[in-house]
């Protein structure tokens, strides 16, 4: 059986969401969730709080990769370039841990966690905590991470059952020529 942890961030320069799920074979499990509350100081402080927090969850729980969500385009310019620091350094305390970076949008996010692109964030917070069988609904900044580690998890399994595929029609193809 296949076992295997995936660290989800959800970055924000206030509060960036932070969760580990496992995969054991068909099964998800809830490892590790927080919300990392970065404060209302100088962004420089903020990035520091956000780098070295996500850098203790992987010293803590090991995770074998990570999956962050991708900045959307927003309305206002500077928010966008602020998360897109946050985003950086979460980036960053991942690669430097040695860790693969799967990048998912929101869409995609929700789409593997809730079934439908348009869900809303209370859709989200239930299916997290029904997926890995949590007995309370996580923080929604929290289910979001979750939400981006389940994506990514599903999406390995899913590129993994497809390689899996191709490789038995290659060689069955293979058994039909000789």
């Amino acid at each position: 059986m296949n076992t295997f942890r995936i660290l989800g961030i959800d970055p924000g320069s206030r509060v960036t969401g932070v969760g580990v799920v496992e995969s054991r074979g068909q099964s998800l499990y809830h490892v590790h969730s927080e919300c990392v509350r970065a404060g209302d100081g100088d962004l420089g402080s903020r990035l520091a709080v956000i780098y070295e927090r996500i850098q203790a969850v992987i010293d803590e729980c090991r995770p074998h990769g990570a999956a962050i969500e991708k900045v959307f385009m927003a309305a206002n310019p500077q928010a966008a370039l602020i998360l897109g620091h946050a985003r950086g350094v979460a980036l960053l305390a991942a690669v430097q841990q040695g860790l693969a970076v799967a990048e998912y949008s929101a869409l995609e996010i929700k789409r593997a966690v809730v079934g439908a692109g348009s869900a809303g964030k209370g859709q989200v917070q239930h299916m997290v905590r029904v997926l890995l069988g949590m007995d309370h609904e996580p923080p929604q900044d929290a289910a979001d991470a979750l939400a981006c580690a389940i994506c990514h998890i599903h999406t390995a399994q899913g590129a993994q059952h497809l390689a899996t595929a191709a490789m038995a029609d290659a060689h069955s193809a293979g058994n039909t020529r000789e």
